[in-house]
């Protein structure tokens, strides 16, 4: 059991999350000052904090690095509480473009891209090596090797993503015989809960919904695991990721701690609202079209539109001028 189901799983996993990291901190490197600057500008409305909140999380792909960025911001009272209610939506819906592209099925190209991205950045590294005072071409080779050097990590750690999910997909064959993974979908056909369930406990587990995703969509690929169970998982681990934000908020103030607990607020109430339409949004998901690992990916994509457009009008509302308000004086008390 442990050389078919346990070492494949945990391996998958720990190259997914290596990926990811590793694009994460490629992509903070090359634009995170930038990225940083203009989500405290751009936030002016909640519509704003969300369309900019998306574009970032998209680029930085971590909805988590953004939230605990919005409450160290807010618990340095750079933000309102408002204006971060729409940072949090926008994030919830940029953390989808890494579900989507791992969901177009391309983990036959990991190892080319994760070659040719190394070589490209081990010619970077070297032409940041070449002297200063040579030719005008070397001056501009010398400029260039810094980005392209964050861009071929962030390509070489994409690739650890795609690699990642192609081995938790070989789980496959032994899950369909595993009893206990039998065991498993006879109660998930009974109640989505338990899909929901293990979604959100992996994801806290891991502080990834999109490692715990990602499983899901390699396991759905290999036939192993039903969409329908796959988007109970989904909603799962958007209430999972939460406990990231809860632990960065603890220790810090008033405002930090309100802006972690709306998140809990916001994810778990879109998740439970259509935890009771997983097969519409199975439906929907079928109508774009691709197999069961790009349904998963097309149904979170909906979910975490469906439910930040949803609660978007929720942000203007006066209520939370009153709480800037109180937070604000209970600052000043402090």
């Amino acid at each position: 059991m442990f050389s078919d189901l346990l070492f494949p799983v945990m391996y998958g996993i720990v190259i997914f999350l290596a990926g990811m990291k590793l694009m994460e901190a490629a992509l903070s490197k090359l634009a995170g000052p930038i990225l940083e600057d203009a989500l405290g500008r751009a936030t002016s409305t909640p519509l704003m904090g969300m369309l900019t909140s998306s574009v970032v999380t998209a680029l930085l792909q971590s909805s988590t690095a953004v939230t605990v960025l919005a409450i160290g911001m807010v618990n340095a009272g750079l933000l309102s509480f408002g204006r971060t209610l729409g940072i949090i939506l926008g994030s919830n819906i940029g953390t989808c473009l890494t579900t989507e592209l791992a969901g177009l099925e391309i983990a036959r190209f990991a190892g080319p891209l994760l070659a040719v991205s190394l070589a490209l950045w081990a010619a970077a590294v070297t032409a940041g090596e070449l002297p200063a005072a040579g030719s005008r071409l070397s001056g501009a080779a010398i400029a260039l090797s810094r980005p392209l050097q964050f861009i071929s990590l962030a390509a070489a750690g994409f690739a650890l993503v795609l690699w990642g999910i192609s081995v938790m997909q070989s789980i496959g064959p032994a899950l369909q015989s595993s009893g206990m993974f039998r065991w498993f979908l006879d109660r998930a056909s009974e109640s989505v809960l338990w899909g929901f369930a293990a979604g959100a406990c992996l994801t806290a587990l891991l502080h990834s919904s999109s490692a715990t995703i990602g499983m899901a969509m390699g396991v759905a690929s290999s036939g192993a695991l039903p969409p329908h169970i796959g988007i109970a998982i989904v909603l799962g681990a958007n209430v999972g990721t939460c406990i990231t934000a809860v632990i960065a908020s603890v220790g810090g103030s008033i405002s930090g701690i309100f802006v972690a607990w709306s998140h809990v607020v916001l994810n778990a109430g879109g998740a439970l609202l259509f935890l009771p339409f997983t097969g519409l949004l199975l439906r929907a998901a079928e109508l774009i079209g691709g197999g069961p690992a790009a349904q998963i990916a097309h149904s979170q994509t909906i979910f975490n539109i469906g439910c930040s457009l949803l609660a978007l009008p929720f942000c203007y509302l006066p209520l939370w001028k009153r709480v800037d308000l109180r937070l604000s004086r209970g600052r000043r008390d402090l």
